[in-house]
């Protein structure tokens, strides 16, 4: 995976027609860490230990395949509101409508009940039948019961219209590789929807 540049506006998106995997959170939900274990590259996405520094879209090509596109977070940014409105209408811009945007990684932080940003998130993904998975992030973090338990809850409640929920930790890779088969499965759907298969 290469970092394959960053957008500010929906000139810059990427042009090629290249499948998009859409990553979607809470500032400080871990979506730079969950990039990198991905992909298993350290310090590709950069992880910041200040919330909402991501103010753009940054894309990662993975070979000639797919980009991975990690959108501004919500919630946590101490910035003026000014700012924040600029950051939901980049997001916005590139959500609806974008062709290449075969579906997005829905972050929630698998201790935390969802918060009213996640809850706004989820709505919006609904109302314009934006497929969508649901990643528990942070699963390392709890006991293997209450991890069933967190996962049942979001299966019945926030994920109800999800693809599928994945607990997984950056930590310990858990949940990595069952993320990375449900992408490329939504990747291949896509082009032989566009193909005709």
């Amino acid at each position: 995976m290469i970092y394959a540049g960053s957008a500010a506006s929906p000139p810059q998106f990427p042009k090629d027609g290249l499948p998009e995997v859409a990553f979607l959170g809470r500032s400080n939900v871990g979506k730079s860490c969950l990039l990198n274990a991905l992909v298993g590259q350290k310090g590709l996405a950069r992880v910041s230990s200040t919330p909402g520094r991501t103010r753009v879209v940054n894309f990662f090509r993975v070979a000639n395949a797919l980009y991975l596109a990690d959108l501004p977070g919500y919630g946590y940014a101490r910035v003026p509101e000014p700012m924040r409105r600029s950051w939901e209408r980049l997001a916005v811009s590139y959500l609806v409508g974008r062709a290449p945007l075969v579906a997005c990684v829905f972050l929630v932080d698998a201790r935390h009940e969802p918060s009213d940003g996640d809850l706004t998130l989820r709505a919006f993904l609904d109302h314009h039948r934006l497929p969508y998975l649901v990643a528990a992030t942070k699963a390392d973090k709890l006991g293997r019961g209450e991890l069933t338990r967190r996962a049942a809850a979001l299966r019945a409640g926030l994920a109800a219209g999800a693809m599928g929920v994945f607990p997984v930790s950056a930590v310990t890779g858990a949940g990595i590789p069952e993320l990375w088969r449900a992408l490329r499965e939504a990747v291949n759907r896509s082009l032989e929807v566009k193909h005709g298969a």
